[in-house]
């Protein structure tokens, strides 16, 4: 298929429900009567934040996910994606409640008649978390610690998590699992020609060379794969010192869930904690400790933690400008990444890996001697 006829279909994949579409579907599939709706930021998918005549005791605010078309298609995934946070949420974590339809099941297949075709989507409703995405504060590093402490706690409670349809989660040929960063080079020309495509041609070539021979050697886990400054909520309550303190409050979107390892849950976390920061390159050694005081590294996966990151820093960055050629309405929320990202990941490049690692390890290890850096 050629590049032009695979991005129109990849274009049309994406749901394009009006507000009155989406308020439909929640009285029609869940039975809910609904007040009012307005629609939420999404990178391929559709979300609508969902009000609900008040109910006797159930809740009054919701999110309305509509998968794309070709997410719609394998709807193991979904099911397995909604049990999971059905099985964090009774396990503590700050996960959404999943809804059930009026059949009782967690999702639905809806068709639409576009005139040209039948499109079939599925269709969820999450309880609406409360929180700010951490994209929108000031992260301390006692909270990029938490953070990391978070990422580790999740990954290791979800060894124990069993489902018949957990093999959907061996997504091979998925783009956002970080073992799939050479899948990168069909989508390149979405750079042009210019330092930053040579940069990421040089990490493909080093994580061809110097991560995908050591894959074996990485202990491997369910990774949530996507825990970014807007994924996860935060919310702040008063100290005995009469100070703000914050809390994570929300974990959001599962659906780049997959099977992986933990250093790669790591590496993104890291990744996506730098976006925002002021001080980027120190932000990698409070996640670190964080991680670590749940689950350390092994010398081989720290060893490759610096090429994950910036591995990690690529797949976001392409698929953006990939993203922005196929829906380029939709620029604005593809692009926050490389508001900042190229800046970063350019600055990591620079310094080198042996200067960052020194950073990044020096700040975790000094959370053990309790003088966090």
């Amino acid at each position: 298929m050629s590049s032009g006829n695979y991005q129109q279909s990849e274009a049309l994949s994406k749901p394009t429900f009006s507000e009155e579409q989406a308020s439909a579907l929640v009285e029609s599939v869940f039975g809910l009567k609904v007040s009012k709706v307005r629609p939420l930021p999404s990178y391929d998918d559709q979300n609508f934040h969902v009000y609900v005549s008040k109910t006797k005791d159930g809740p009054t605010e919701y999110v309305l996910k509509i998968s794309n078309t070709k997410a719609s298609k394998n709807p193991d995934l979904i099911e397995v994606q909604n049990h999971i946070i059905m099985f964090l949420k009774a396990a503590g974590f700050p996960t959404a409640s999943v809804c059930h339809t009026k059949g009782d099941n967690t999702a639905s297949l809806v068709s639409v008649d576009s005139g040209s075709e039948i499109k079939s989507y599925l269709v969820r409703l999450l309880t609406y978390l409360p929180g700010r995405p951490i994209a929108e504060l000031p992260v301390s590093p006692q909270l990029l610690y938490e953070i990391g402490k978070l990422a580790a706690k999740l990954d290791k409670t979800l060894q124990r998590f069993h489902h018949p349809k957990l093999s959907s989660l061996h997504r091979e040929n998925f783009i956002w699992n970080l073992k799939n960063v050479p899948l990168l080079e069909k989508y390149l020309y979405a750079l042009g020609q210019n330092r930053n495509r040579e940069i990421v041609e040089h990490v493909i070539h080093l994580f061809k060379e110097e991560v995908m021979t050591k894959l074996s050697h990485f202990r491997e886990c369910i990774n949530h794969g996507d825990l970014n400054d807007h994924n996860i909520l935060i919310e702040s309550s008063k100290s005995a010192s009469g100070n703000a303190e914050y809390q994570v409050s929300g974990i959001l979107d599962f659906g780049d869930m997959s099977y992986g390892y933990y250093v790669f849950e790591v590496a993104i976390t890291i990744m996506y904690m730098m976006i925002e920061s002021k001080s980027p390159i120190q932000v990698g050694g409070h996640v670190l400790a964080g991680f670590e005081s749940i689950t350390p590294l092994t010398a081989v996966e720290k060893g490759a933690l610096f090429l994950l990151v910036c591995s990690r820093f690529c797949q976001s960055l392409v698929m953006a400008a990939y993203s922005c050629q196929l829906y380029p309405e939709n620029k604005d929320y593809l692009m926050v990444t490389a508001k900042t990202g190229w800046k970063h990941l350019q600055q990591m490049f620079d310094m080198g890996q042996k200067a960052v690692e020194e950073i990044w390890f020096e700040t975790a290890k000094s959370y053990e001697s309790g003088i966090s850096m």
